[in-house]
């Protein structure tokens, strides 16, 4: 089993305890706060379960039906992700609106504080793996789950918070209200995630930080080569994809316009993690040393 399936593995794992540990004590307590939570961490299951299968599928390698992989498999379960987050935060407004209509009391508030405490740091922990081995093996689903828990951490200390003010108030209707700007804080997070992983299902270019680097490691071999043009880039999973069409004067062997090819090819690999690189090689159809001059201005 790879490091991704294990470390999706993990976030099941510490999702399914906190919710069994949020539900007895939201429904002992009566705080529509910690049940919110509670089904916010259920939403974090629902999406570790699905992190944890699109890893395992992302991971075979490409096929007859696939040719490209099945790397777009971990963007649809962040998109899958993003609207499980969005049901949730509307059903916790509309239970916290309830509250505030028809006020209820909390009991035992200590424990629930605790415990919400308790939620932030596992979560805090099981995040900080997650990201670590998301951003090492760039994965949009763990980097989905890691976000779902980071939310969990700050809601858990928000919801927390907000029982002490209570314990301290006596002012009951702060449960819900809590509530509310917790599923607002989670909409965004939501919103947030569904762009970062829908945009790639639509063949979204490579970060301007990454296209300079492609950039820069053409430019290494521009005294050999005359011009280069139709740079392409796109993400499909952890994966990148790169074309571009090489120009290289009449008289340069295949040999040698393969070998630049090679040393571009070589250059950007080990710079970026998982990138296929197809390079279309042409003439300029001019005939020059190409080892001694710089064709740039005349093969344009």
């Amino acid at each position: 089993m790879n490091v991704k399936v294990k470390t999706a593995r993990l976030s099941i794992i510490s999702n399914t305890s906190l919710i069994i540990m949020k539900l007895i004590v939201g429904l002992f307590t009566g705080s529509v706060s910690i049940l919110s939570e509670a089904i916010h961490s259920t939403m974090d299951l629902l999406a570790s379960i699905i992190a944890f299968f699109s890893v395992k599928i992302s991971d075979k390698p490409a096929d007859e039906t696939h040719p490209y992989g099945h790397g777009k498999i971990e963007n649809i379960s962040g998109v899958i992700e993003a609207l499980l987050i969005f049901v949730a935060s509307i059903w916790i407004i509309v239970e916290s609106v309830k509250k505030i209509i028809n006020p209820q009391g909390i009991d035992s508030i200590g424990i629930g504080f605790i415990v919400m405490f308790i939620s932030a740091a596992i979560n805090f922990i099981v995040s900080k793996k997650l990201y670590k081995v998301a951003k090492e093996e760039s994965s949009i689903a763990l980097e989905a789950d890691a976000l779902h828990l980071k939310s969990d951490v700050y809601t858990s200390l928000g919801v927390g918070g907000g029982l002490m003010l209570i314990w301290i108030t006596g002012l009951n209707y702060l449960d819900p209200i809590v509530a509310i700007l917790v599923a607002i804080f989670i909409l965004k997070e939501s919103f947030q995630l569904l762009k970062t992983a829908f945009n790639p299902l639509l063949d979204i270019k490579l970060s301007d930080e990454e296209i300079q680097i492609i950039t820069g490691e053409i430019s290494k071999h521009a005294s050999i080569y005359c011009n280069y043009h139709d740079l392409k880039t796109r993400i499909s999973g952890r994966n990148k994809y790169v074309d571009l069409h090489l120009v290289v004067p009449d008289n340069m062997s295949v040999k040698d316009a393969h070998g630049i090819c090679d040393e571009i090819e070589n250059g950007i690999e080990k710079l970026l993690k998982y990138t296929n690189i197809m390079i279309h090689l042409e003439s300029c159809g001019k005939t020059c040393d190409y080892y001694k001059c710089n064709h740039k201005n005349d093969c344009k």
